[in-house]
């Protein structure tokens, strides 16, 4: 069976819905269902954790999709049955004071992908907590950096 995320979901906190802890851990299960949903191509699943006007930021710099073209992307790899893995090594939730949003960072392994991070926004519409923003970047580390600018500014082939 293939897991999407090592990381163990949070424990279920009885309390507001807004009550930082609380949200802090709903959250990070959206967020593990989320990553679960890509990996099992489940599209209806996966789009379900964006906000109507959510938008996805790939690793690429032209990469700035608001939900529906990202669906239309995503449709194409996901009806073939072909997703992405990524396995959460650590992560990080903070909700603003208002308990209306909230903004997180995590260390992420993709199976195809390497070392990467995921970084957003949620914000609470409608009794759930939904993606505003999901920021994926590649991570490298600083003394490699002069390597990868190097190739960065070779032309391409």
């Amino acid at each position: 069976m293939l897991i999407a995320c090592d990381r163990p979901s949070s424990p279920v906190h009885h309390a507001h819905p807004n009550h930082s802890t609380f949200a802090e851990g709903t959250i990070g299960r959206e967020l593990d269902d989320f990553h679960d949903a890509a990996a099992h191509a489940d599209e209806p699943r996966y789009f379900a954790h964006f906000a109507t006007a959510g938008v996805f930021l790939g690793t690429d710099a032209t990469e700035r999709w608001d939900v529906a073209s990202f669906r239309a992307y995503a449709h194409a790899r996901f009806s073939k049955g072909r997703s992405w893995t990524f396995h959460v090594d650590r992560r990080t939730v903070t909700v603003a004071q208002d308990g209306m949003h909230a903004w997180f960072e995590e260390t992420l392994r993709g199976e195809k992908l390497g070392p990467a991070r995921g970084s957003g926004v949620f914000v609470h519409e409608d009794g759930k907590w939904l993606i505003a923003q999901y920021n994926l970047s590649l991570t490298i580390p600083n003394e490699r950096f002069t390597e990868v600018r190097t190739l960065l500014d070779r032309p391409r082939r």
